[in-house]
């Protein structure tokens, strides 16, 4: 008998057809079997999810993720960033190839498949280097690693400073049909700072990082996407005139899209209010204006997606303070909430809105044609969200970190359940 799994009297929401009313979703052998009104009452022996007063949404993807593996398993692993993911109502992943070694051959791209198969509570993408060794000089076999799996290309975490090398690895990213995710940084202008240069950073003693760090590299690359006609997906941008010169872009019909993080629409530089590390990130909390700048992009589809820049650091590593400490928050486990309480809540985004961002315009962007939406044959991945649970963040998390910012915040809407290929992989 074929397994199947009926999710009951819940709102669904799918952008991708235009869905946002009360119906029931049949999930048969890991695929959407049938999504309509009334299902209930015609299928008898069947377990089932009660969704009463939740919405159902598609699985929620995350398009950029810190796994830490290989090489730093002490903050990460496959298996606990996984379980992280399920928790927030991440289906699926996109890892980032800054591991060590990086992800810059084949075989790390088979090794990291193979582990996420045996390990993985989600279904993990994985993303090639651009460069050998992340070294920003000689640019990696894109088209073998197109042809072991991966879903898309970039040196996330550092920049790539040499604009001819950029131009190239946008060519051949194009050619293979892979999205390249840019980290804009100019690390001349940011080096050795900690924080958003401003008047937290000049309180605190620390030297700040400018806004133009990022916007500089957003509009070289804007150049070099419109040279190349590559597309180009701007990381965890940060910074008001980086949002307008992606607007500017967008309007003039070039392939550009970004992605926020839920710490930059959530948190400004002034609530910086101690050496704390656990609110050191890349690029840093910025102004309240340039927060504004990113609500507003995310509002009117600027900025298509929502996507952590999850990157956990143990314990040991963020007790040497914001100098000090390696940049990087986790994310998994509030992102989702984190949008319904500063974004839904607040009007900015509809529930239709959240979905799109957190879900379609992942998939859309990575290509991926049976995610991002609860259609027929679709896979069965399913957020089933709670909009009205209110919770504490509190510091036990399924991550193996926990540098978060967000410890003891009250938000308000998580994941009741998360959904992979029709399996539970979490459930409150």
């Amino acid at each position: 008998m074929a397994a199947r799994l009926l999710i009951k009297g819940g709102v669904v929401v799918d952008p991708a057809t235009k869905t946002d009313s009360e119906r029931d979703v049949l999930i048969e052998d890991g695929k959407i079997r049938e999504v309509k009104a009334g299902l209930w009452k015609q299928l008898k022996d069947i377990a089932t999810i009660d969704a009463k007063n939740c919405w159902v949404a598609p699985g929620l993807i995350d398009m950029h993720v810190h796994l830490r593996e290989p090489g730093r398993e002490s903050d990460e692993t496959i298996a606990t960033g996984t379980r992280a993911a399920a928790r927030g109502g991440v289906t699926t992943v996109l890892a980032m190839p800054n591991t060590e070694p990086p992800i810059d051959n084949p075989s790390l791209v088979a090794f990291i498949k193979a582990k996420a198969a045996a390990e993985a509570a989600v279904n993990v993408l994985v993303a090639g280097a651009a460069t050998l060794g992340q070294k920003g000089e000689q640019l990696t076999e894109t088209a073998k690693l197109a042809a072991a799996g991966v879903s898309a290309i970039t040196d996330d975490g550092r920049p790539l400073m040499n604009s001819e090398v950029m131009r190239r690895a946008l060519e051949y990213t194009k050619d293979c049909g892979l999205l390249f995710i840019d980290h804009c940084e100019d690390d001349h202008l940011s080096a050795g700072a900690a924080m958003n240069e401003g008047a937290a950073a000049t309180r605190l003693g620390l030297r700040g990082i400018p806004w133009a760090s990022e916007t500089v590299m957003v509009l070289r690359d804007i150049a070099l996407c419109e040279l190349t006609g590559a597309p180009v997906h701007i990381a965890h941008i940060s910074a008001a005139r980086s949002v307008d010169a992606v607007r500017a872009a967008r309007k003039r019909g070039l392939p550009v899209s970004a992605e926020a993080a839920p710490h930059h629409f959530s948190l400004a530089d002034s609530d910086v209010e101690t050496y704390n590390a656990d609110f050191k990130m890349n690029p840093p909390l910025r102004s309240n204006d340039d927060v504004e700048a990113v609500r507003e992009g995310l509002s009117d589809g600027t900025i298509e997606a929502i996507a952590t820049d999850h990157a956990p650091h143990g314990p040991g590593k963020k007790a040497l303070g914001l100098q000090l400490a390696p940049f990087g928050v986790i994310g998994l486990e509030t992102s989702l909430s984190l949008a319904l309480t500063e974004l839904v809540g607040k009007k900015l985004l509809s529930r239709r809105q959240l979905v799109e961002r957190m879900s379609a315009a992942p998939a859309r962007l990575l290509g991926l044609k049976n995610k991002g939406t609860l259609k027929a044959g679709a896979d069965g991945d399913v957020t089933i969200i709670d909009p009205h649970a209110a919770w504490n963040v509190e510091a036990a998390f399924a991550s193996k970190s926990r540098n978060s910012p967000f410890v003891g915040r009250r938000l308000k809407g998580r994941a009741k359940a998360t959904i992979v290929a029709g399996k539970v992989v979490h459930a409150l």
